[in-house]
């Protein structure tokens, strides 16, 4: 599986934990910045790593800020993207379980190296279940980001 990762400033310094655990696990990595710990933007960035998903150049993100709210507001921001910030192991592989999340958002100032090996490998090894109660409910979140671009574009 191919894995977009991106941070801001606030998640660099565990963003190259996070890219060598996903090496480790036998993935590939598409890094989309930051490279330092300089002062950027966080949409900037879950942006890119949504796009990436959208486009199919990665099957799976992860997003990494200060505490990984940031991140998974913008990244929820885009049509078809499913961001979740999971500081616990149950989180990580039920969201992609249960909510097929596709991105996994960590605040690197709430989580050290341990824990965010634990986060990935419990959110790339987890898989959507398909069952009918949560196609249904994400059927339903499907119609709220429709009708709310709809509606956004009738008043622009």
């Amino acid at each position: 599986m191919k894995v977009a990762v991106a941070s801001d400033h606030g998640g660099y310094p565990l963003k190259a934990s996070v890219i060598e655990i996903i090496r480790q696990l036998g993935h590939g990595v598409l890094d989309l910045g930051t490279d330092s710990s300089a002062p950027v933007d966080y949409p900037d960035y879950a942006e890119a790593v949504g796009a990436a998903l959208q486009k199919g150049d990665a099957e799976r993100g992860i997003l990494l800020c200060g505490s990984g709210v940031g991140a998974s507001v913008a990244a929820n921001k885009m049509q078809g993207i499913r961001a979740g910030v999971c500081h616990d192991t149950y989180s990580a592989h039920q969201g992609v379980e249960h909510d097929d999340i596709n991105v996994l958002c960590l605040g690197a100032r709430v989580i050290g190296p341990a824990m965010a090996q634990e986060l990935v490998q419990a959110f790339l090894s987890a898989k959507f279940t398909g069952e009918a109660r949560h196609l249904r409910r994400l059927s339903k979140i499907e119609k709220i980001e429709t009708a709310s671009r709809e509606k956004s574009s009738q008043t622009t």
